[in-house]
């Protein structure tokens, strides 16, 4: 099998992926579908992207919790669930993901230290700030960080300008 072949495997299978579509779109026309943001100070960005620090957190060593964390803050912040998929290490820890059709949710623990590190990165209409407290609930801490990124402020006007 040649190379350019090896490059098309998956495409269009269980993910739905397609080829992608070159068309350039208005990113200010009202029908537009491209799910960026447009907030009530004329900004314009791809998505939130909130980096949690979930301290003093109990259950961080395990994955049926870690899953079910993200289940439940897909389904409060109104996203949705495309795959969720975690790691236990030995002899503690856990990795995961969830990608979301928004983006995706992602923790690393270090559950020796309560400790749990994890992103929520969502565009469109989900909310990524709820998912806080379903963290807080999940882990059994009020103590839990946050800090907000948008991600694409700025450039997208840049794009448009040049």
């Amino acid at each position: 099998m040649d190379g350019a072949n090896l490059f098309q495997l998956g495409t269009g299978l269980e993910t739905g992926a397609q080829t992608e579509d070159s068309t350039v779109r208005d990113i200010f026309a009202d029908d537009r579908d491209d799910h960026f943001i447009r907030d009530d100070e004329g900004r314009v960005f791809a998505g939130r992207h909130l980096i949690i620090e979930v301290v003093n957190g109990h259950g961080l060593d395990d994955e049926a919790r870690i899953q079910q964390a993200f289940r439940d803050c897909v389904t409060t912040c109104g996203a949705t669930l495309l795959h969720i998929h975690t790691h236990k290490f030995s002899p503690q820890g856990v990795s995961g993901v969830a990608v979301l059709a928004e983006s995706h949710i992602s923790v690393h623990t270090w559950p020796e230290i309560g400790y749990g590190a994890f992103d929520v990165f969502m565009c469109g209409d989900a909310r990524p700030w709820l998912a806080v407290d379903v963290l807080k609930q999940a882990f059994g801490t009020p103590d839990v960080r946050v800090k907000e990124l948008l991600r694409g402020d700025g450039v997208v006007n840049e794009v448009v300008a040049a």
